[in-house]
């Protein structure tokens, strides 16, 4: 018997722990090469584990809930059993002249990669997936049960026709509401917190008691962003690909408040204070395990369509749970956008070892005075959190009275004013 170890893969420094999320594969099952074996859920991201070689799976070691960490042995796979059929290779012909054993498709079920694995085969089936929306992402453009469980995730797949009621919650927090309050039966349901929200709540937890944590606010008026992308947004979608949204103005005045009041971009270490020489912007964006924050890396140096492009890119990632831990690693202020759920003010939580948080909420038609007269304009409330053992009030007030003055007059980005 030839056995090859199934290990952890190398987390980030950040990360010391994960969990078994979910194994694909059953011991004695057989297994092949780059198919995914298991999910392994970080506080950040979950993780696909590649299966190392052909055979069988000749032992779980760890199981589904299972605390694990890097370079641990989860599985082992035995590759003296002969899986059969082997990878199919179409170019190859079999030394006695037959042509060999393919998995390949046949023409009628229209799958796009034309090869897919057994198991992901059987998944589609019951799921009576449409083919033409699965990508192959395995070796040589195999559809591997990873891909099925994709597009079975993405909001997309969701069938217009109710499913039956479920009975109680999902381990997601999803509720069919209906079955579950319409019941005289008084029902509950307890189901354990997913590493992502237990990681949220130790976080913020620990920002409440490890930080001063003080807010001060301000209102600014979105009208010459608001006309900008009235004026240009279509010619801009059309040179650059995606839509001129209002985050990347924020991203853009956040940085020039950070130049100049650097205290507000650094953080504390130990007794030191360190100062940042570069402006990593963490964006919070929901993903469907929760609240996560992907970084804009030197977004001094971006554009307004870079940006833009970029923050479409971790969005798309965030919500088909593709984001890898690169993506949410650093950091040095974060944004979080309350008003796209509708939120008119917060106090947002400080994301340690940040030093400080922009809240933007919902923009609003309320009646201001400009010049001694009452006008309409579209309005916004700015929440900084910051950490007061290290950023005074005055940087603070000062820095969010820098990010209004450059949205009520964004030709100071232009000027570099």
């Amino acid at each position: 018997m030839a056995l090859l170890e199934v290990k952890v893969p190398q987390l980030s420094e950040s990360v010391t722990e994960a969990s078994l999320l979910e194994w694909h594969k059953k011991a004695g099952e057989p297994v092949r090469l780059d198919e995914n074996l298991v999910d392994i859920e970080t506080d950040k991201v979950v993780l696909e584990l590649p299966c190392p070689g052909n055979g069988v799976l000749a032992e779980i070691i760890k199981e589904n809930g299972s605390v694990v960490h890097s370079g641990e042995v989860i599985a082992t796979v035995d590759t003296s059993v002969v899986v059969d059929p082997p990878e199919p290779d179409q170019s190859a012909v079999a030394a006695d002249g037959e042509e060999p054993v393919s998995v390949e498709i046949p023409p009628a079920n229209d799958y796009p990669a034309g090869i897919v694995m057994p198991a992901a085969e059987k998944m589609i089936a019951e799921n009576d997936l449409d083919p033409s929306r699965l990508k192959g992402t395995g070796k040589g453009g195999r559809i591997t049960v990873a891909d099925v469980q994709r597009v079975l995730d993405a909001p997309a797949a969701q069938s217009p026709v109710p499913s039956p009621a479920p009975q109680s919650l999902q381990p997601s927090g999803t509720v069919d509401q209906q079955t579950f309050y319409g019941s005289s039966n008084r029902i509950e349901n307890r189901v354990p917190m997913t590493r992502l929200r237990a990681r949220v709540a130790e976080r913020l937890i620990q920002s409440q008691q490890s930080t001063a944590s003080l807010t001060t606010f301000n209102e600014v008026s979105m009208k010459p962003v608001l006309d900008l992308r009235r004026k240009f947004g279509e010619a801009f979608e059309k040179e650059h690909g995606v839509r001129l949204g209002i985050m990347s103005f924020f991203v853009k005045a956040v940085v020039a408040a950070l130049k100049r009041y650097p205290v507000v971009n650094a953080s504390i270490d130990g007794n030191d204070i360190v100062y940042h020489g570069y402006f990593d912007i963490g964006i919070a964006v929901s993903s469907p395990r929760g609240l996560v924050v992907p970084i804009l890396r030197d977004a001094d140096l971006m554009t307004i369509a870079e940006i833009e492009q970029k923050i479409h890119e971790l969005s798309e990632k965030a919500q088909n749970n593709l984001l890898t831990l690169e993506d949410l690693t650093g950091g040095t202020f974060s944004i979080s956008n309350g008003g796209v759920f509708g939120s008119m003010l917060s106090t947002p939580i400080i994301n340690p070892p940040q030093s400080a948080i922009l809240g933007i909420h919902a923009t609003k038609e309320r009646p201001v005075v400009e010049n001694g007269e009452i006008v309409i304009r579209p309005m916004n409330y700015l929440a900084l959190s910051y950490d007061h053992r290290l950023i005074d009030g005055r940087e603070a007030v000062l820095a969010l009275r820098t990010i209004k003055e450059t949205l009520e007059d964004p030709a100071k980005l232009l000027l570099d004013l």
